[in-house]
């Protein structure tokens, strides 16, 4: 990895390639590692194990990461189900509570621009068991009407389904608000908080959630490991999609993941006590992307709410470029063009188009996950390696028109102009 020095930066060096893609993972943090070795070696028994030391040791390390995730998203310890990370836990939460849903017919609520690990079991149980669906769309900030989801409710209603933040765009949706419209109708919420907790503070009682997705490395945890918020004063009906030996309360067999937990949990407790100042520096350095690249180039444009998004993305529509030339071009930056679940596909973000974009736009979009570890010079190279790969490839390219400015496209005019 070469060092070089940041553009504007004098003397300040930057180690490459530089990493922006912290919605897909985020690097362990060493601290984590640190609390998991032990668990990998010495104590490597088996939390199930109730009748000797080794078995115990595991166990007593499993209570105590299980009381530190429960901490961090203001939980009890006992609504905590540990999974393989949050794919399984929407799986569990969505297949589950449609398997224990006696009525039929049945229906669930969801949005169009959720992750597939949300969508594609949604899909199953429509397909399956032919359960309804009903896909809410967004508005041009990527937010959904709660009225809408109000209204999309029906006597057939067997759960809500809304991320609290999208994983491409950043977005945070009014959780809370349609926590609230769904419990009038008595019809149990899920959110995919993957993206969330975390990053930002989400207590799971005062937004009024019933279940609530949780991964470990997107907060510098390890990777293969998650959980499943239950809660228990008004829990959904649910029925475990694993069995085999009862293990996380019955609702998910299978031998711990100690080594992982145990991470999990450390990740969790360094969240809770370095949330507030990490939030505060990773919205700065974002911001600090934003205006440089919105200065230098024409034709920028954001792609999700201003406000209502996460203090670390910033997935951007470059006109006149193509997404993976551009991508491609960014050598020594890790960025992507949407989830990392997709990246394989050329097809442009649906979550992008989702929000009134043009395949094209939606094809020219870049995400920018900015993570407690990237620094101010960091950002100032990937601004200049940016923009100076954005006007090469619009010299290039047959679809850029030298008299295009930014006041030629009204989408960016209105974006720039804070209309």
């Amino acid at each position: 990895m070469p060092l070089l020095p940041a553009t504007g930066a004098d003397s300040i060096m930057v180690t490459l390639p530089i990493y922006m893609d912290s919605h897909a993972t985020t690097r362990l943090d060493p601290r984590v590692l640190d609390a998991m070795l032990p668990y990998l070696g010495e104590h490597f028994g088996n939390a199930s194990s109730r009748t000797h030391p080794f078995g115990w040791k595991a166990a007593e390390a499993v209570d105590a990461a299980r009381h530190q995730v429960a901490e961090l998203i203001g939980a009890r310890s006992s609504e905590i189900v540990f999974t393989s990370g949050a794919t399984e836990s929407n799986n569990l939460a969505i297949k589950g509570v449609i398997a224990a849903h006696d009525a039929r017919p049945c229906h669930l609520v969801t949005v169009v621009t959720e992750h597939h690990a949300v969508l594609d079991p949604c899909q199953r149980v429509e397909a399956e068991q032919g359960c309804a669906v009903t896909r809410l769309g967004v508005d041009s900030d990527g937010l959904i009407d709660p009225n809408e989801l109000t209204a999309a409710i029906t006597p057939h209603t067997a759960l809500v389904s809304v991320m609290a933040a999208n994983n491409e765009i950043g977005v945070r949706q009014p959780i809370a608000a349609i926590a609230e419209a769904a419990r009038a109708r008595g019809v149990p919420v899920h959110t995919d908080a993957a993206q969330a907790v975390g990053r930002v503070p989400i207590d799971v009682g005062a937004l009024g959630v019933d279940l609530a997705s949780v991964s470990a490395h997107k907060m510098h945890g390890p990777k293969g490991v998650g959980a499943l918020y239950v809660r228990r004063s008004r829990r959904a009906k649910l029925v475990p999609i694993i069995d085999g030996g009862g293990h996380e309360y019955g609702l998910r067999s299978g031998t711990l993941n100690v080594p992982g937990i145990v991470g999990f949990g450390k990740a969790a407790a360094l969240a809770s006590v370095e949330m507030d100042a990490t939030v505060r520096q990773i919205a700065r350095l974002r911001d600090r992307l934003w205006e440089q690249l919105r200065s230098r180039l024409h034709g920028v444009q954001l792609n999700g709410s201003r406000t209502h998004r996460l203090p670390h993305n910033l997935n951007v529509s470059f006109a006149h470029v193509d997404g993976q030339a551009l991508l491609t071009a960014l050598d020594d930056v890790a960025v992507s063009s949407g989830s990392a679940c997709a990246s394989a596909t050329d097809e442009p973000s649906y979550v992008v188009q989702a929000l009134g974009a043009t395949r094209e736009r939606a094809r020219a979009s870049v995400r920018f996950g900015l993570s407690r570890e990237t620094t101010e010079a960091e950002v100032d190279y990937v601004a200049d390696k940016v923009a100076r790969v954005v006007m090469r490839l619009r010299d290039l390219s047959p679809l850029a028109d030298e008299s295009t400015d930014a006041g030629c496209d009204p989408a960016v005019e209105e974006w720039l102009t804070g209309g």
